[in-house]
């Protein structure tokens, strides 16, 4: 498996050696489209223009990143070499997302268009694209249906684009009514609204909104990152006064080129291109010189932006996230760590209530960013607990895209493995919601030693929790255990699953733990490992499932402080020493000393038919519970705030939920709710 999937990226997907270093170095990178070299303007033109946009993405400090297909792959930088194949005519190819895996399956060369550029550099990690003007609905679309493209790809691919706006051929109403229906954002660049239309800086339209300079637009595109919105964003920039072609020149010339189209019976693809060289024609080439002014000033536009968001990124991370490896006492220590794993998730959801095995059963297919690790970090990041994360992934296509998407979190301390596969993990759920099996590609996270975690022991030694997940190595484990127990530092276990609980119970490991969130399976798992009796049938029915799971936790509490059993629908039952009429959360140096109770909390409802994936609703309960731990809240607020987070998430195509933050997971939310009432059993 693992030479089949370099075959694959290494046969179809090329990142250039200068793009590659840039981004693991989060240094600004630009994307370039390269339709404009293969069907935008003709030889020397081309060639001359491409080149010129490169020195001037280098020249604002930022990296180009010119995408295009060559024999079959996808590039993402290009040589000069490859520049000039391009440009030559040679290949004629316009490769929109359509045309992709024709392309790559026929060995074939092209230049990609606005949605297939995107969809590379998403791939890459790239945040920002420049072209020079998007596709849209086509004048006479309302009969032909003729809509390019890019304005899907702008509504499902988390892009910045920067254009001149909306090419002038189109109907640029249409399109903007067709944008907003997508949900993207657009902004024109500038201190005015007024929508651009390519040639000329002025429409008649006008865009939602504007950001005044690139400081603005970055902040604008680290917003929609990190609320993961996963969606484009388009900044409309319009082309500079003194390059801007006449209005009325320019709008007779399309309309003649329009009309020669229509006679000559040129449809589709070919449209645009045949429209663009009639008005370069009929104008003289004016038009052709304010198409290259504006391509320049978007460059310059564009890599400003990106230079400002790399720097954006890279100030929080310095002001939020202190360096690791520094024992500069000045820096800012993490209050959580948390080591585990990363995956890439891909959730199956059946449309049918029973799946049939042995054949194709219809669904839904999405792919979002997981691991049991990174999820309750990314949950704990969201309610403003944000941690140190400590993981690997590899130096696929996959780990830019992760970094990326997980801008919000502190990732400096995430191993980047060469030669190595990222995590993936697929998971099959039926239309109820309810896990029909799972199937992960795990091997990296054997990479998480105790040799490379011992590098943050300054981090491990002064943190107010340590979160380990069970899919790092006993080893690891065993180390941070007995790093937490010497510096007294409470340790939550996360088991993971059945087969990964074992692991600090297969020596004396587990005695250093404080809490843990097992579910019953686990809590079994957990118990025969230190050779204690456990049921041979898990029980179904609410009193039973209680009574069953008390008795599984007690043997446990003689060392931790809290277990935390989940009982998916069913809720969670809260085991430990009591205190105030409740269990106390609030970790001690020495073992539970007085009566010990369990807790059953039930969960909040939610409808068969709302649940969009189940895979991180665990996690961001265990999030949502330690964000109120670290806070000092009551257990009864804790609780209840991990429970709202594991319900937005069981809502959301993500493992953890976007929408999670301290403005729908608060104090004031969580005691508006009506929760249902809470019952207390004794432990023996």
């Amino acid at each position: 498996m693992h030479n089949r999937r370099r075959l694959i990226h290494d046969n179809l997907f090329k990142i250039h050696p200068s793009v590659s270093e840039a981004l693991e170095e989060n240094k600004p990178v630009v994307a370039l489209e390269s339709t404009i070299i293969t069907h935008g303007m003709l030889y020397p033109h081309n060639l001359n223009t491409a080149r010129e946009v490169e020195a001037i993405v280098r020249a604002q400090g930022a990296t180009p990143a010119t995408v295009g297909v060559l024999q079959g792959r996808v590039h993402v930088g290009l040589t000069q070499e490859e520049l000039e194949f391009l440009s030559s005519r040679i290949v004629s190819l316009k490769v929109s997302r359509r045309d992709l895996a024709y392309a790559v399956t026929k060995g074939l060369s092209g230049g990609t268009t606005v949605s297939s550029t995107m969809i590379a550099a998403h791939n890459a990690g790239i945040s920002v694209f420049v072209t020079g003007g998007i596709g849209g609905v086509h004048r006479d679309g309302a009969k032909t249906m003729d809509i390019s493209a890019d304005l899907m790809e702008l509504g499902r691919t988390p892009i910045a684009v920067v254009s001149a706006g909306v090419k002038s051929i189109l109907d640029i109403g249409c399109t903007l009514e067709f944008l907003e229906t997508q949900g993207v954002c657009v902004a024109t660049f500038g201190k005015s609204k007024e929508f651009p239309a390519f040639f000329t800086p002025r429409s008649g339209f006008v865009s939602p909104y504007n950001v005044a300079d690139a400081q603005e637009a970055a902040q604008l595109i680290d917003s929609a990152s990190c609320l993961g919105l996963q969606s484009g964003l388009l900044v409309a920039v319009p082309i500079p006064e003194e390059y801007a072609a006449h209005g009325q020149e320019t709008e007779e010339a399309i309309q003649a080129a329009v009309a020669e189209a229509s006679a000559a019976s040129i449809r589709g693809k070919d449209v645009t291109p045949f429209i663009l060289q009639r008005i370069n024609e009929i104008t003289q080439g004016r038009s052709l010189q304010a198409n290259i002014a504006l391509i320049k000033n978007n460059a310059m536009v564009g890599s400003q932006i990106a230079c400002a968001l790399s720097n954006l990124q890279r100030t929080r991370k310095r002001a939020t996230f202190p360096s690791p490896c520094t024992s500069n006492s000045l820096h800012l220590q993490p209050k959580t760590v948390v080591i585990g794993g990363t995956n890439v998730d891909f959730i199956a959801k059946g449309k049918t209530e029973k799946l049939m095995f042995g054949q194709t059963n219809p669904g839904s297919v999405v792919q979002s960013f997981g691991g049991v690790g990174r999820n309750i970090a990314d949950c704990l990041s969201r309610l403003g607990e944000v941690p140190l994360f400590i993981s690997a992934i590899g130096t696929d296509f996959h780990s830019n895209a992760i970094l990326s998407y997980c801008a919000h979190m502190n990732t400096s301390a995430v191993a980047r493995i060469q030669e190595q596969r990222t995590a993936t993990y697929c998971v099959v759920i039926t239309e109820t919601g309810e896990l029909s099996f799972g199937l992960g590609d795990m091997d990296i996270h054997q990479q998480i030693t105790d040799q490379y975690v011992s590098q943050f022991e300054e981090e491990l030694s002064s943190a107010q929790l340590l979160v380990l997940d069970g899919n790092i190595p006993v080893s690891t484990i065993d180390y941070v255990c007995s790093m937490a127990r010497k510096h007294a530092v409470p340790v939550w276990f996360e088991p993971t699953d059945a087969d990964k609980a074992c692991k600090p119970f297969l020596s004396e490991s587990w005695k250093a733990l404080t809490y843990t969130s097992p579910n019953l399976m686990e809590l079994c798992s957990m118990n025969q490992t230190l050779g204690h009796p456990t049921p041979a049938v898990l029980p179904q029915a609410l009193d039973e499932v209680l009574h069953c799971a008390v008795c599984l936790s007690r043997p446990l509490l003689e060392y931790l402080h809290c277990v935390v059993v989940t009982l998916g629908p069913l809720g969670v039952l809260v085991c430990g020493e009591h205190r105030d009429g409740t269990v106390c959360l609030k970790s001690k140096t020495c073992t539970p000393s007085g009566p010990l109770c369990a807790v059953h909390y039930p969960s909040l409802n939610v409808q068969p038919e709302d649940i969009v994936n189940v895979s991180g609703a665990g996690d961001s309960f265990d999030g949502g519970m330690m964000a109120g731990l670290l806070q000092g809240w009551k257990t009864d607020d804790c609780v209840r705030t991990g429970l709202l987070a594991a319900q937005l998430s069981l809502k959301s195509p993500h493992p953890i939920a976007p929408s999670i933050g301290t403005h729908t997971v608060n104090l004031e939310k969580i005691r508006s709710l009506a929760w249902p009432p809470c019952t207390c059993l004794w432990m023996d």
